[in-house]
């Protein structure tokens, strides 16, 4: 007969393993899930980001018989079904892309008694078509669609007219036929160029002003004369502002004159743009009318702006180029807002470009016959392109994120109007022809020093702490220091970040000398007292328990904080005749911003100091005792014991305790947020702000536009953040383990 009490302990033992399997299972599972949940949302950000990197493409949408041989001017509307073609007499016409059939035509002249002898376009967003016939007189013409429905489908009805009004503009003095042409146009003003080829450039400026009284319209009109000194110009072209003119003579010298104010131009520059032996072919602005695309007879595009030198004055720079062919460049189309360009050459190449990317998008061959003239559609999706003997032909582009690229990101880039090649962040601005700078690197320069400043404050203290709590304190003063630490960690972080920004920075600005001895002070006087302590008189010392001395810190670094607080300021008068922040800005050329490397490094090390401090002392107070005691039984002292035995067996979790907190500081969102200007400099200074890749993604996601170039820049943001901080915590893993092989045998 079995024994009842056998068959009981039989069954508890069969129950106890099966609820071992039970939760190994469970473990088994939550760890694969969190695996899972890590590596899916790797997955979700990559995928937003990869199609950053996917390369530009065209296809040919279809081909039209043109109805003029020579076009002096074609052009794109919006949605790329109507297709503007102007000859060199003026006729114009509007082909529908789909039926090649002729919407529109006419003259430009509405009167219908002007042969133009020059056409020329403004900034391609503008649409001014600029005209002369050849006793100097103007006509300035736009293309304009209206849009209506008509069974909920949309019907564009095209038209040319005249901002100016129908009459014809002349030049003051201008004899001869014009060679060189130049106008853009405003509601305020109109100025437009023109030239001989003799080295003169005629520059007449029309005002328009209105009166609120009666509502007239009054229209000035004055004209300049410029004498560039040149044998021969062979291009000149006029910024959309009307204050920049530029002119490239025969030999290839680009001459730069501001006519903000237009009775008195001036010469601001002269400079060569081109190689000896070769030719300018092309002359065309960048969107925004800051940069100049020269493309030449060798086929290389060159880009040049205007930059202050050392006296303040602008000079003519080229920033980068592009070898884009190996014959000459025939024409060059900017888009309207990116600054992206497509250009094409005496063979049929066709080349798409970006020039803040330095990217070469796309280039091949596309015709065998050679292009005349090239278009982008304002939306920079497709282009149109007229070939020698008439025929146009329409492709389709793909090229949505153009401006990035490796050399983008993390390199420094020149942007336009720069003194110099930077490292920058500026995602948006006020004006449609900004240059995005979407630079990562000071915003993970940024990243990386507020994790290096918060490690400073925080590992000294945490670890220093966690070593005294776990060997030295007595246990009654340790079950209530260890939880009071560790709760801190649920304090949110935003209240941290409040109190940093608010409080602390003003703080610390106002009293900025006492607490910077206060970092010499404080250790010192801990020493001191240590060593007070171990000279007073046994009667003294006993009154405080052996494992309580700590109590006795208390006011003694009370004492020593607000003496460095109430001496700050006389000191600060005292050594330095002001401030200490006016003197650093003074007399170092040091920046003080309030909300400072300096205070989030305090802010943030406070939030990581209970992580550190915990898994520490925890790795400390685990040290089997066996160790401690044979150490000192051997004859060690108790400072030897700690060094050569305790801290080096707990090592590995020391380590992962520093790992996790610069992990927990690298990830910080809302104490950087809010305690440092949130500027995206790249300077070691903690007195200067900076701002974190995690801060970025928190303020710009809200108001980026889905799927835009910023969007997914933004997530790359958050997959390098994500890369990073699993590095940090794969490092310190290996380096974890390798430590417990090592000290094992201890």
């Amino acid at each position: 007969m079995n024994d009842p009490q056998l068959v009981t302990g039989e069954s508890t033992e069969r129950f106890r393993l099966l609820k071992d399997r039970v939760f190994a299972w469970v473990m088994a599972a939550g760890g694969v899930a969190v695996l899972a949940a890590i590596l899916l949302i790797f997955v979700y950000l990559f995928f937003v980001v990869v199609p950053m990197f996917r390369p530009a493409a065209i296809e040919t949408r279809t081909e039209l018989r043109s109805v003029m041989d020579g076009p002096a001017h074609i052009a794109l509307d919006e949605y790329t079904g109507l297709a503007l073609v102007i000859n060199e007499d003026g006729d114009f016409r509007f082909i529908d892309t789909e039926t090649q059939a002729s919407v529109a035509g006419g003259k430009l002249d509405p009167k219908g008694g002007s042969k133009f002898a020059t056409i020329s376009t403004g900034d391609p967003a503008s649409h001014l078509i600029t005209a002369a016939i050849a006793d100097g007189k103007i006509l300035l013409a736009k293309p304009y669609y209206s849009i209506s429905y008509q069974d909920d489908k949309r019907v564009v009805k095209p038209s040319i007219g005249y901002p100016l009004g129908e009459e014809l503009f002349e030049i003051d003095n201008f004899e001869g036929m014009p060679r060189l042409l130049a106008g853009e146009y405003s509601e305020e003003e109109t100025t437009v160029a023109a030239s001989t080829g003799d080295g003169r450039i005629f520059v007449l400026h029309i005002g328009r002003e209105e009166s609120f009284l009666d509502e007239e319209v009054t229209i000035t009109e004055s004209t300049q004369i410029i004498s560039t000194g040149a044998q021969s110009l062979t291009h000149l072209v006029l910024d959309v502002d009307q204050r920049e003119l530029y002119a490239i003579d025969a030999a290839g010298s680009l001459y730069f004159y501001d006519i903000q104010n237009k009775d008195d131009i001036k010469l601001v520059d002269r400079v060569s743009v081109i190689e000896p032996d070769r030719e300018v072919s092309v002359l065309r602005f960048l969107s925004g009318g800051i940069s100049l695309l020269i493309g030449d007879s060798g086929g290389k595009i060159s880009q040049w702006f205007p930059v202050r030198d050392a006296s303040n004055n602008y000079t003519m720079m080229n920033v980068r180029s592009f070898e884009a062919f190996t014959s000459p460049v025939v024409d060059i189309a900017p888009e309207y807002f990116r600054k992206g360009f497509a250009a094409i050459d005496a063979d049929g190449n066709l080349g798409v470009f970006h020039t803040t990317a330095g990217r070469t998008l796309i280039n091949r061959r596309v015709s065998e016959v050679a292009f005349d003239k090239l278009a982008m559609s304002p939306r920079a999706d497709a282009l149109l392109l007229a070939e020698r003997g008439g025929k146009l032909k329409l492709f389709d582009v793909h090229n949505e994120h153009p401006e990035v690229s490796f050399a983008s990101i993390w390199s420094e880039i020149w942007y336009e109007s720069r003194e110099k090649p930077d490292y920058i962040w500026q995602s948006s601005s006020a004006s449609s022809d900004f240059e995005p700078k979407f630079s990562l690197t000071p915003l993970t320069f940024g990243t990386l020093k507020a994790a290096f400043y918060a490690m400073l404050f925080a590992m000294p203290l945490a670890i220093g702490g966690a070593i005294y709590t776990a060997y030295f304190m007595t246990p009654r003063m340790r079950a209530f220091v260890k939880p009071s630490i560790e709760i801190m960690a649920a304090m949110p972080t935003v209240i941290l970040g409040f109190l940093a920004g608010l409080w602390l920075a003003p703080l610390i600005e106002l009293y900025l000398t006492g607490v910077l001895l206060a970092f010499i002070v404080l250790p010192l006087s801990v020493v001191l007292a240590s060593y007070a302590w171990s000279v007073l008189p046994a009667t003294l010392s006993a009154l405080i328990p052996e494992g309580w001395e700590a109590l006795a810190l208390i006011p003694v670094m009370c004492l020593a904080l607000w003496l460095c607080v109430e001496i700050s300021q006389p000191l600060e008068f005292l050594v330095f005749g002001q401030s200490l922040t006016q003197w650093l800005s003074t007399e170092m050329g040091i920046a003080y911003d309030q909300r400072n490397s300096l205070v989030v490094g305090m802010a943030i090390g406070f939030a990581v100091i209970p992580t550190i401090f915990s898994i520490s002392e925890d790795a400390i107070f685990s040290v089997p005792r066996q160790l401690t005691m044979g150490s000192l039984a051997l004859g060690a002292t108790t400072w030897q014991t700690l060094t050569q035995v305790v801290i080096l067996t707990a090592s590995p979790g020391i380590f992962s305790a520093v790992m996790i907190g610069l992990g927990r500081a690298v990830g910080e969102t809302m104490i950087v947020l809010m305690a440092t200007g949130n500027t995206p400099i790249m300077d070691f200074n903690i007195f200067q702000g900076f701002r974190a890749l995690s801060a970025n993604i928190a303020v710009e996601m809200p108001e980026s536009e889905v799927d835009s170039t910023h969007y997914r820049i933004l997530f790359l943001a958050a997959l390098v953040l994500f890369l990073v901080t699993f590095c940090f915590n794969t490092v310190a893993e290996v380096v974890r383990q390798r430590l417990r092989e090592k000290y094992a045998s201890l």
